[in-house]
């Protein structure tokens, strides 16, 4: 029996709804809740990224404030940039859209970015509320792949739940919440110096691919009835295609034969990641002042 597939577009679009409605009665306080976003460069996923976002961020009537800067953008002239936005009152969260440019240091502008309007979480400070369960904001990604858990009830409480990335953007963040007595997980970490990957992504009860490379997991990697979250996003060369090229996991889509559940890509976790960032946004607006 194949997979029943974890519908991220219909969660994403009730979620975008919902913050629709709390924009609108921000409004009515004279409050727009606001996103800067920041982008250095013309790489092409950005550059797509970037539109999706600032079209979720119009439709629910959100202000996108688009900063758009060159590949030679000095690492100076972004942090004064970022400065600006932080004393911006108008501003209620600000984004920068990596990857940055070589001469510019991404961990230091990250850090440069108040936490109070870090809707991404990468600031070290964002970091460490959320390992210590304090007030913040959640990582988008992570926070979204919670969500399609508890949209399909997918028993999390107990569950083994391993995860083939350690990233700082999902890997590591997700492994943090899913720990929380709230969840009640036990969490395998593998990476490139896993040593028989097969053994523990055959352990999982949900495995989540996180790695960044096309369609490595495959079905003899995973155990009858599991649940597949694929975090990937690749771009994969494609004669056949008129873009030529196609869109694809880290999971290998006949994996679907074999899991419970199962994310496809696209129409996963992507739409769950810019949904979360929406999220954050007017949470960050609602704790602001006119």
């Amino acid at each position: 029996m194949a997979a029943i597939l974890m519908d991220g577009k219909s969660l994403s679009s009730k979620i975008r709804e919902s913050v629709k409605i709390r924009a609108a009665e921000l409004k009515e306080k004279g409050i727009v809740p606001c996103l800067a976003v920041v982008l250095a460069g013309e790489d092409p996923a950005s550059l797509s990224y970037v539109k999706s976002k600032e079209k979720a961020l119009t439709q629910a009537g959100m202000d996108s404030r688009d900063i758009r800067l060159p590949e030679n953008t000095r690492e100076e002239e972004l942090l004064s940039i970022i400065a600006e936005l932080n004393s911006d009152r108008k501003v209620h969260g600000i984004l920068v859209q990596s990857p940055l440019p070589a001469q510019i240091d991404e961990e230091k502008v990250f850090s440069a970015v108040a936490p109070e309007k870090d809707v991404d979480c990468f600031h070290p400070v964002s970091v460490g509320s959320m390992v210590l369960q304090k007030p913040g904001f959640l990582p988008c990604t992570p926070h979204g792949v919670i969500a399609l858990l508890r949209e399909y009830n997918i028993q999390i409480n107990g569950a083994h739940v391993v995860i083939a990335g350690r990233s700082n953007i999902v890997g590591k963040p997700l492994a943090n919440l899913l720990i929380r007595k709230e969840f009640n997980a036990t969490v395998t970490i593998c990476h490139t110096g896993t040593k028989d990957l097969n053994f523990h992504t055959l352990q999982a009860d949900i495995l989540i691919a996180a790695a960044g490379k096309p369609e490595f997991i495959k079905p003899d990697m995973i155990k009858k009835g599991a649940v597949v979250i694929d975090v990937g996003i690749n771009r994969v060369k494609d004669a056949q295609e008129k873009k030529g090229y196609r869109v694809c996991g880290d999971a290998d889509p006949l994996v679907a034969q074999k899991a419970s559940f199962y994310t496809p890509v696209p129409g996963g976790v992507g739409p769950m990641t810019i949904a979360m960032l929406m999220q954050n946004v007017v949470e960050s607006a609602q704790r602001s002042k006119p």
